[in-house]
Formats: C-alpha cells, sequence, structure tokens
C-alpha cells in the first residue's frame, strides 16, 4: 500500500526548513508504506502558497521546495475514471449534507484509485470521502 501526502504534511516540511527528500526519509520512518507521492492538485496548492509568500525570500524558498518536490517523488495526475469518482462521491456526500473542499476530495479520491492512504494533518475534511483510509501525520 502507498501514500499520497496532503499539502499540510508538506508545507509543515517546508515551514520547518526540510527539503523534499528530508521529508520523505522523515515520513517513510514513521509509516510502512511503499511508494509515497502526491496528487497533482497537491501541487496546484502548494503553487499558490508560493505565489501568496509575502517575501521574496519566502516565495524562493517555497519555489525551491516545489522544484525539489517535482524530482522527489511521483506526481500522480487528475485522471477521467478519477474525475467521474470524484464527482459521484460528492453527490453523494451533498445529497446527504455533507461537504468536502474539493482540492481534499480530488486528493483523496486519488488515493482511493490507486488503494493507497492519505497522510494529513487535516483528519476531518479526508474522513468524509468513503472508503479512505487517512493517517494522521
Amino acid at each position: 500500500m502507498g501514500l499520497i501526502l496532503d499539502s499540510s504534511v508538506l508545507v509543515a516540511a517546508e515551514r520547518e526548513g526540510q527539503n523534499a527528500r528530508q521529508m520523505l526519509v522523515s515520513i517513510a520512518q514513521r509509516v510502512a508504506e511503499t511508494e509515497i507521492g502526491i496528487s497533482v492538485v497537491t501541487l496546484i496548492e502548494l503553487a499558490h502558497g508560493a505565489a501568496r509568500a509575502n517575501t521574496p525570500e519566502r516565495k524562493a524558498k517555497r519555489r525551491k521546495f516545489i522544484e525539489e518536490l517535482q524530482t522527489a517523488m511521483p506526481i500522480h495526475p487528475v485522471t477521467v475514471p478519477l474525475a467521474l469518482r470524484a464527482g459521484k462521491i460528492d453527490g453523494e456526500n451533498q445529497s446527504q449534507g455533507v461537504r468536502v473542499a474539493l482540492p481534499d476530495l480530488l486528493i483523496g479520491v486519488t488515493a482511493l484509485e490507486l488503494g493507497y492512504c492519505v497522510g494529513t494533518a487535516n483528519l476531518r475534511d479526508f474522513q468524509r470521502v468513503p472508503g479512505l483510509t487517512v493517517v494522521q501525520l
């Protein structure tokens, strides 16, 4: 089984001064997963955060982290089957009054499609994705 990381884990590592490879080693020591990757949606969230950085130094640091991340782990795309599954889950959830933010839903469904878990500090939203195993990091 593998692990898809949510941006909350990556942001925390970046704020602690870790580069992408150091973060991966740290996570691999805590969880016995065979593969660690991210969704392309997480990459979007990180790019958004880099663009909003309030100093040139912070912006450069975030961009460097993103560049390292792209070579350190697989980045999984949003595919047509993934989009259809996310739409189905979102429709079923909303018909029951349950809402999950679209980025979190897409990240969660990426993990489901791969047969992986999600590693996050944001348990609440990911636990609303049916069938998804969530690991707190």
